[in-house]
């Protein structure tokens, strides 16, 4: 026998180097010779441990002496093992009285029957068909595996398996793949999420674990078998000199492979004789065994001399007869399978003669046209390497092109854009980190993953790129804009992203173009979206869950939607800021924002709001409310802000507001209120009761004259009235001792107060676009105030004493 350890190393050995080579009926086959091997051993098994027949003296019945009946062998096995029953006759005669008369045997007598009988009497067959089993399950393992070791095939067949492997990893195929069809590659990565949805709520979140670290290869990984395993991409996709020069030496041993085995097919041939060979001891196996398990008897007859025992007939019950003649018919089931896998082989080999392998389904989805046909053995060993996994061909064919377009423009795209020149093009962004912004590229260089101090990564029309493995190499990159760019994230760097990166922006013309991976962002903190979030016909809000972005705390939605996505609820609990620039489109129903109890700064811009949504006051935690460029005639619901008792932030800019209640006065919380670019005529003195207000904008109105009561605003830090038409200024103004702005320009002010030297902390003073005549010379008594802080016309300025003007631009 053939202990379990050797053939499970000797299999796993055969399929981790030849397995690609080996069609499903082969894979299928060696599984069912497992099976028949194993019905042999259990065979074997039981044919050496146990007892093998148990024989009893013949019953003689009428007057003929050949006359033998053996009922009472049958009758006490269906009770009792005749094993049993014999050594009980020996051992207690007295009990033998029950089933029959004495016959004077010991147990002794009893072994050297049985023994006698198996050799003499049972059939050889019924002897030796567990070993025969084991034979024939060998042989066809044997010549599964014979064109793999035979001497004019086996160097060839390693060889090819050498180079496919090669050409599988080798980074000018993985580049030329990279840059085909889109359309698979959003069907691959469709496939992607719907795996990474069924492992969702899993300690590692959403990553699958089919590929470990693999890049998603597009097209080819859609139709590839999920259980097998695609290379991990080179940690660095650049290829310098000494890949180019293993490229090119990897290319020569092709053309010389093709050269040797396009002209012969004894490969070919070896295969089909290998199979014939199956074919025909599958048809012996299926005729002998079919005819000789019949003769597996449970109940022999046995002649024995009468001189040993004084009886001459024994009859004798094989014990295990019942189980082979099981086994029996199972194996012939197996063998009939098997053959049938061979049969269907031939077919399969005879119905295609497989001399001349083409690639046109290659060129339709990859678009490269430069793809060779090749025929005889290297056109077969491709055939059987497409019947294990379709990748393994198409890459090959991939790289049998020499000349690809995508690979020579991202070859030269690397040269035209190196480190130096990159590197040039950083600036500082509006959130102040260190951006890198790439227009209009035909591809994504390599050298970008060389700036390892790149913060913020801009790519703008860039179609069709694939971020790799490499973006491990940006460690201090937090922030990833997409302008009208589709992208690909291999799955290492997926798993860099998932874990660094903070700030997402998209901007998209339709929903195909959003990429599924967002979704995964566990880390993520702000989400910029900008396109179509909604279906022309439904108007529906068409965002996937996400739920899986565990620490989004900003979420930003540019489109025109009919209502709030239900999949923000997903993050109510963690969102603190939403903004909503619906352009213009009227934002209807606001049923999920009631949900967000967390929330603490919410912006509805351009939604077209006639009123302040009754939803906004059950938000007890915000802090912040900008209602920007919509159609706010009257605020008299004001008042239920109360409610929110935290709002520090009231911004109703840009909107058509006539007058503001005397009930603002109930926003006790108040710090920050803008009310510019509306139509506001007056301010009421209630609004001055807001102790806390520090930043005060009603520029861009239709103001003639402001409160006395501003006065009050003892917190007053910023003060807009700009664009108005103000003819003087109340003196209460300049009691305002914290004020550090004020911007009063492009009105009809047409006298400036002394008072003014009041303002101890005024910065910036804006005065350009009135009546003046002159500045009053105490301005320069104004600590902190400098002529660069001071907007007015230079005629004014000239005016002052130059004294005044020295001390204002004093540093």
């Amino acid at each position: 026998m053939i202990p379990v350890n050797e053939f499970r190393n000797f299999a796993t050995e055969q399929n981790a180097q030849f397995k690609v080579l080996k069609p499903w009926w082969d894979v299928f086959s060696e599984y069912l010779c497992v099976a028949m091997l194993m019905i042999g051993v259990f065979g074997c098994t039981v044919q050496l441990t146990q007892e093998k027949i148990a024989c009893l003296p013949n019953r003689i019945i009428g007057p003929t002496k050949g006359e033998v009946d053996c009922k009472h062998v049958q009758e006490h096995n269906e009770n009792q093992s005749l094993w049993e029953f014999s050594i009980i006759k020996a051992l207690s005669p007295n009990i033998y009285e029950v089933f029959g008369r004495k016959n004077g045997l010991d147990i002794h007598q009893y072994l050297f029957i049985n023994h006698y009988c198996y050799e003499r009497a049972v059939h050889w067959f019924a002897k030796y068909f567990p070993y025969l089993v084991v034979i024939h399950t060998l042989v066809f393992m044997v010549a599964s595996s014979f064109w793999f070791k035979f001497p004019g095939t086996s160097s060839k067949i390693e060889l090819f398996v050498t180079i496919l492997g090669k050409c599988f990893n080798s980074p000018w195929t993985t580049r030329a793949i990279s840059e085909v069809s889109e359309e698979h590659g959003e069907e691959h990565m469709a496939s992607w999420k719907k795996a990474s949805t069924l492992s969702r709520g899993s300690a590692d979140g959403i990553m699958p674990t089919e590929d470990g670290s693999v890049a998603f290869l597009r097209s080819f990984s859609v139709k590839s078998n999920p259980d097998v395993k695609a290379p991990e991409p080179p940690s660095d996709t650049l290829l310098d000199k000494k890949e180019g020069e293993q490229a090119k030496a990897l290319f020569e041993k092709v053309k010389k492979f093709r050269m040797h085995v396009e002209k012969a097919d004894i490969l070919y041939k070896m295969y089909v004789i290998q199979t014939s060979l199956k074919v025909l001891k599958f048809v012996l196996i299926i005729a002998y065994t079919s005819a000789l398990i019949p003769t597996i008897e449970v109940v022999v007859k046995c002649s024995v001399p009468p001189d040993l025992t004084g009886f001459d007939i024994f009859c004798c019950n094989h014990n295990k007869a019942h189980l082979f003649s099981k086994l029996g018919y199972c194996y012939i089931c197996f063998v009939g399978v098997y053959g049938v896998l061979c049969l269907c082989s031939l077919y399969w080999l005879f119905h295609r003669p497989l001399k001349e392998y083409s690639f046109d389904h290659v060129r339709l989805e990859t678009g490269i046209n430069d793809i060779p046909d090749v025929r005889n053995d290297f056109a077969f060993l491709l055939h059987l390497s497409d019947q294990y996994d379709a990748l393994y061909a198409k890459r090959f064919a991939v790289f049998l092109s020499e000349v690809s377009e995508s690979r020579l423009r991202q070859m030269n795209l690397d040269h035209e854009w190196p480190a130096k020149k990159l590197r040039a093009r950083l600036s500082r962004n509006a959130s102040r980190r260190l951006e890198l912004h790439l227009f209009m590229l035909p591809g994504l260089p390599d050298a970008v993953f060389d700036l390892s101090e790149v913060e913020s990564l801009k790519l703008e029309q860039l179609k069709n790129i694939t971020i790799p493995a490499n973006v491990t190499q940006l460690s201090a990159m937090r922030e990833l804009s997409l302008i009208h760019s589709t992208a690909k994230v291999q799955l290492v760097a997926l798993s860099h992203l998932q874990e660094n990166l903070q700030v997402l922006r998209l901007t998209f013309e339709s929903l195909d173009q959003l990429p599924l991976w967002m979704y995964t962002l566990k880390s993520l903190e702000e989400l910029h979206l900008s396109g179509p979030l909604a279906h022309e016909l439904s108007r529906s809000s068409s965002l996937d869950t996400l739920r899986e972005l565990t620490s989004l705390r900003v979420l930003t939605l540019r489109s025109s939607l009919v209502k709030i996505p239900a999949s923000v609820v997903d993050v109510s609990a963690h969102l603190q800021r939403l903004r909503i620039h619906n352009e213009g489109g009227k934002l209807q129903v606001f049923s999920s924002l009631k949900k967000l109890a967390n929330l603490t700064s919410l912006e509805l811009i351009s939604c077209d709001l006639e009123r302040i949504p009754s939803a906004v006051f059950s938000l007890t935690n915000l802090q912040e409310l900008d209602l920007r460029e919509n159609k706010l005639t009257t605020v008299e619901e004001i008042l239920s802000l109360q409610h929110c008792q935290r709002l520090t932030t009231l911004k109703l800019w840009h909107n058509v507001v006539v007058y503001i209640p005397e009930h603002i006065s109930k926003l006790h919380s108040l710090e920050t209120l803008d009310v510019s670019w509306n139509k506001i005529h007056r301010l009421p003195p209630r609004l001055c009761y807001l102790t806390r207000l520090r930043h005060l904008d009603v520029s861009h109105n239709q103001l003639t004259s402001l409160p006395a009561e501003i006065g009050i605003l003892q917190s007053l830090h910023f003060f807009s009235a700009a664009f108005n038409s103000l003819e003087s200024l109340p003196d209460e103004l300049y009691s305002c001792k914290r004020l550090k702005t004020l911007l009063l320009g492009n009105n009809s002010i047409a006298f400036l107060s002394s008072r003014v030297s009041g303002l101890a902390q005024l910065v910036h003073l804006e005065l350009q676009g009135n009546r003046l005549d002159s500045l009053p010379q105490e301005i320069g008594d104004c600590p902190l105030l400098k002529l660069s802080g001071i907007m007015v016309e230079q005629s004014l300025l000239d005016l002052l004493p130059s004294e005044v003007r020295d001390r204002l631009r004093e540093d």
